[in-house]
């Protein structure tokens, strides 16, 4: 059992000598993941009708689409439980599926699949809007040239060709629309329009491009300005105030604030390089969290769902409207990874930390403390990061709330 995570389901290995390795997922119970020795990996859901045993695989394991897996499994255990099995339906779908099968192309089923993801079914879940909207876009506008192709004469080399076309755009638009196309094929298997094999499977990830944004002090106070005070807001100033990753944060749970020690206590589950870590928190960040309002039985600070935050492109669109809206103008591309970066570039430069104690701030393990003191001991240097964090909090917070000459100097690049 683990947490299934898109990092975790890539970094998974096949034990030496062994054919495969399955791994079920602690919060969601009968589904899981199963990775082959040659490198390919599927998603599973098991469930039980009666004494009848059954195991449905949903689809291959492609960066993106853990959460639709993860909905599709959902689903179909609640259909279990009510006596439905899928797995006997579908068989018995596809004997007349196939009298009346004809030949569709991309473009004739990519409206049926976006209707059956508007309304939902009962194997397939209602997609909410911004990402219904997200999958309309990539299937509709960055798939078309395949639209007149029969579906089920679409090969790999077709789907990887698009998907190097559009990587001049953006990587990462690319690989989403990659996932995007993937979960389609999935469907589109399910309900026998195609027989063969998903042509989107082990297309290799693409190689993110090493980033070096750094944005400015004015740059960070306009992102703090137009944040607002929701979900994502809150989030953002605490990236900021930080430096912690984007789901570090996004998926926080108040566990993991132990009362009266002002500070994050992150597991080793829960980390990049699989270390606890501990994130102290500046008078800044605690104010932030104070706001926020715990719901009764719910384990996460943030988001609606069951895995945290997860809204991420709509509010990150909405927030750089806003910034453009309140100065006149967009900022130059950025991330929220960029914030890490800046947070780092920052606290060194000012001299509120030496690197060392940065690397500690951001749970990196280097140097000296790489070893056994580095790996097991995760409060060291505990207090200069607790001075380091409450310095940028109080010089961060003390530039939002600056009078707005001073402001408007600091965002022209005129301050003294």
């Amino acid at each position: 059992m683990a947490k299934l995570t898109e990092d975790f389901v890539h970094k998974l290995e096949v034990p030496a000598g062994a054919k495969d390795v399955q791994v079920f997922d602690d919060k969601l119970p009968g589904f899981g993941v199963r990775k082959f020795a040659k490198g390919h990996a599927s998603y599973f859901v098991k469930f039980s009708v009666g004494k009848q045993q059954r195991k449905k695989t949903l689809g291959r394991v492609v960066r993106g689409n853990l959460q639709d897996m993860r909905l599709v499994a959902s689903a179909i255990l609640v259909q279990a439980h009510s006596g439905v099995d899928v797995v006997a339906d579908r068989k018995n779908a596809a004997e007349a599926a196939k009298q009346a099968a004809e030949v569709k192309t991309l473009g004739d089923l990519v409206p049926i699949y976006l209707t059956v993801r508007e309304k939902g079914d009962e194997y397939w879940p209602k997609l909410r809007d911004t990402s219904l909207g997200e999958i309309t876009r990539y299937l509709t506008k960055a798939w078309a040239p395949l639209h007149g192709v029969a579906v089920d004469q679409i090969t790999r080399k077709m789907v990887k060709d698009r998907r190097d076309e559009l990587v001049p755009a953006g990587a990462m638009s690319a690989q989403r629309a990659l996932a995007a196309l993937s979960t389609f094929y999935a469907w589109a298997i399910d309900r026998d329009y195609v027989a063969g094999a998903n042509p989107t499977r082990d297309i290799k990830q693409l190689k993110a491009s090493k980033r070096t944004r750094v944005l400015d002090e004015a740059e960070l106070v306009r992102i703090w300005l137009a944040a607002g005070d929701d979900d994502f807001g809150t989030i953002v100033k605490l990236l900021i105030l930080t430096g912690q990753r984007r789901d570090e944060i996004g998926e926080l749970e108040w566990s993991e604030m132990p009362p009266g020690k002002a500070q994050i206590e992150l597991p080793e589950e829960r980390t990049k390089n699989e270390l606890p870590h501990i994130v102290p928190l500046s008078e800044a960040a605690l104010a932030l969290l104070r706001a926020c309002v715990q719901q009764v039985g719910r384990r996460y600070v943030f988001g609606l769902t069951g895995v945290g935050f997860t809204n991420w492109a709509r509010h990150k669109q909405l927030l750089n409207k806003r910034i453009t809206e309140r100065r006149g103008s967009p900022l130059p591309h950025w991330t929220l990874h960029d914030l890490r970066r800046s947070f780092t570039t920052h606290v060194n430069e000012l001299g509120f930390a030496q690197p060392h104690v940065t690397e500690a701030i951001l749970n990196h393990v280097s140097g000296s403390k790489a070893g056994v003191a580095g790996v097991y001991n995760r409060a060291v240097y505990l207090p200069e990061r607790r001075a380091a964090l409450e310095q940028w909090g109080r010089y961060l917070t003390g530039l939002v709330g600056a009078p707005q000459s001073v402001s408007n100097q600091l965002v022209s690049g005129t301050k003294s």
